[in-house]
């Protein structure tokens, strides 16, 4: 982007607090919430990957930004091997052509040692634009028609130049064609608690409905899960420059990107066990803030845990303190700022979206 085309108030930070009811919205590798200690002190922590992933895929996102949200998947390659069976492709013809399109995005798995299957899928998740699909798509459609496969020119099909949200958003890496990455222009922290927290267990039995009690009166099913609940902080930090350029300048496009960001961080829980907890959960607050200042978090603000009966209020005011503060010694650290209050009442998701996007 030249110099000339360099947008005022580059960086858009976004400061949320959201208070979950008890749930298990990020697993480790236990099934047990994630966790991370500050200040010495365990608190719960929703990674940025859960976020992320939460966001893109939501109604909001969706609606927002029809034709414009890309496909993570390792699949591809199975994707169009049945695109091609299903025109009239033969199996052994089809499959061939399918690795070769499969392996432009990765290096695809082996087989198994039996060589009994032939690998499809690649290695490492592919993020595909929407134009990148498209060209698959048409693809398939013209090698179902002539009944021969891919010329290696037709095989170019990653696209340097795209409109996908999502990758613009948070990046994309394909080690097999490293001129092709995307650096994000979304930085995403994962979201902590900001008091301590201890992981409760939940132990629960299921009853069978058939079971009279006449010979077994036991439970059908017994388990255990694990659970906690908190008020959590989580910053954002988007270069609205790199988003611009990573959507070749687009800039009405950027806006509409930058709206369904902050609505889906404001909105968008994680989907994680909610079947089971109902956790869903809107920001009790949002500071948002633009500026080319460098940008800063204000975890600091909860390295000594809140507590308090009135946690959200002080949260708040830790929060803003923590901010004054930091202008007081700094200077100020953002040009424009807008709040939402759940908590007083004030300000409102379309004051935060105006100054993400103006």
């Amino acid at each position: 982007m030249n110099n000339k085309d360099a947008i005022m108030n580059r960086f858009l930070q976004l400061h949320l607090l959201t208070s979950y009811p008890p749930s298990n919205l990020n697993r480790d590798d236990l099934g047990r919430p994630k966790t991370a200690i500050m200040g010495g002190e365990t608190r719960l922590r929703i990674s940025s990957q859960s976020l992320k992933r939460a966001w893109r895929t939501s109604d909001a996102f969706a609606e927002a930004l029809q034709g414009h949200v890309g496909t993570r998947t390792k699949e591809m390659g199975n994707r169009v091997l049945a695109q091609l069976i299903e025109a009239g492709v033969k199996e052994e013809h089809a499959r061939e052509w399918a690795r070769s399109i499969a392996s432009q995005f990765g290096k695809l798995k082996k087989q198994k040692d039996d060589g009994t299957e032939e690998a499809l899928h690649i290695e490492q998740l592919a993020h595909f634009g929407p134009d990148e699909a498209a060209a698959i798509n048409d693809l398939c459609k013209a090698m179902a028609e002539r009944q021969n496969g891919p010329e290696d020119e037709e095989l170019k099909l990653l696209r340097g130049q795209q409109q996908a949200a999502d990758i613009a958003l948070f990046g994309r890496m394909l080690a097999a064609n490293p001129s092709f990455n995307v650096e994000a222009a979304a930085q995403v922290a994962h979201a902590i608690t900001v008091h301590k927290v201890a992981v409760e267990d939940d132990f629960f039995t299921a009853v069978d409905d058939l079971n009279t009690g006449e010979e077994d009166m036991g439970a059908g099913h017994m388990g255990e899960t694990e659970f906690g609940a908190g008020l959590f902080y989580l910053y954002v930090c988007i270069d609205r420059e790199l988003l611009i350029k990573n959507i070749q300048g687009d800039r009405e496009l950027a806006k509409k990107i930058l709206a369904a960001l902050v609505e889906s961080a404001a909105t968008v829980s994680p989907t994680g066990k909610q079947n089971s907890f109902a956790s869903r959960a809107r920001a009790s607050y949002v500071l948002a803030e633009t500026g080319n200042q460098q940008p800063r978090s204000l975890s600091v603000a909860f390295l000594e845990s809140v507590r308090s009966t009135a946690m959200l209020k002080d949260a708040i005011k830790r929060l803003t303190d923590a901010r004054d503060k930091m202008d007081q010694v700094y200077g100020p650290c953002a040009e424009n700022r807008r709040e939402l209050n759940a908590y007083s009442g004030e300000g409102s998701l379309a004051d935060v979206i105006a100054c993400a996007t103006e």
